[in-house]
């Protein structure tokens, strides 16, 4: 009996070249023994919805978009039967494709989902909602969401750069509290990310070596309000050479779970989507959440 795939298509993603090459990759998957079903979604919400509610009824969910259709079908995965997952990426960063090494180009992508093997990836909940790879919040994280998708497809990262370069003119730090491994973080900060990537928004990179995908544990990234052009410079030069733990304007730790304060009116990206503010929230590694054919 041939194996059942659900395909979760987002056919505005990047360049628009999962609908484009939807027919190649139909082909692929099906050359290699899957009855393959196809869904194009619409609207947000469509990928995660599709996938907890008929992820139970096939052998394999295989999402091709970005990474905000690809936390989508995480998420619905986790909150229904947890299936092993497959990714096509085609969005305009792809920072969790890019994080593990899966091909950018789409035919490729499929066949290696294809004739793969099973792999496992840590995932995160911030409160009850689950996400993939990154929570973020201050400098660069509204421009995540609220840059025009057509924009996005134009220029790919830069979109990330030149929209958070408008909103730097106008910036204003953040005082947040956060309690991890029994110690205690807080201060006035401009940016913050509990990732399990080496790449943020195609903007920030964490180097390799720093990043173990599935040990359980958080990268944590705080970066401290500059109040002169001395620790702007620290900040600049930090980033740029990736040294993030000499750098005493960054706190840079590891951890399984942490617990953050800080003004609700602020909002969060979770892998790039929006995420109300909320006083208080528990985040927490759901490790070895994900299973990953490729």
């Amino acid at each position: 009996m041939a194996k059942k795939l659900l395909l979760i298509i987002n056919p505005v993603s990047g360049m628009r070249l999962g609908a484009l090459y939807s027919p190649k990759v139909i082909s692929i998957l099906s050359g290699a023994g899957y009855d393959v079903f196809t869904m194009m979604t619409a609207k947000r919400g469509d990928a995660k919805n599709w996938a907890a509610e008929y992820g139970k009824d096939f052998d394999l969910i295989v999402a091709c978009g970005g990474d905000g259709t690809f936390n989508e079908v995480v998420a619905g995965n986790l909150c229904g039967a947890n299936r092993p997952l497959g990714y096509i990426p085609c969005g305009s960063t792809n920072d969790f494709a890019a994080s593990i090494g899966l091909s950018g180009d789409i035919p490729t992508a499929a066949q290696n989902i294809a004739k793969g093997s099973e792999h496992t990836f840590d995932a995160g909940s911030f409160g009850e909602r689950p996400f993939t790879y990154v929570a973020s919040f201050g400098a660069f994280t509204r421009t995540s969401y609220t840059t025009s998708q057509s924009f996005k497809n134009i220029v790919g990262h830069l979109a990330y750069i030149v929209e958070g370069g408008l909103d730097l003119k106008n910036l204003r730090p953040e005082y947040v509290s956060i309690k991890a491994n029994g110690d205690i973080y807080e201060g006035n900060y401009i940016f913050g990310a509990i990732s399990n990537s080496t790449s943020v928004g195609g903007v920030l990179t964490i180097p390799p070596e720093q990043v173990n995908m599935n040990d359980g544990l958080f990268e944590v990234m705080l970066i401290k309000h500059p109040e002169n052009a001395a620790q702007l410079s620290k900040i600049v030069q930090a980033i740029a050479s990736r040294q993030y733990s000499g750098c005493d304007m960054i706190e840079f730790f590891s951890c399984e779970k942490l617990s953050v304060l800080k003004n609700p009116a602020g909002g969060w990206s979770l892998d790039g989507e929006f995420e109300q503010g909320s006083e208080d929230v528990l985040i927490k590694n759901l490790s070895s959440a994900i299973k990953l054919i490729f």
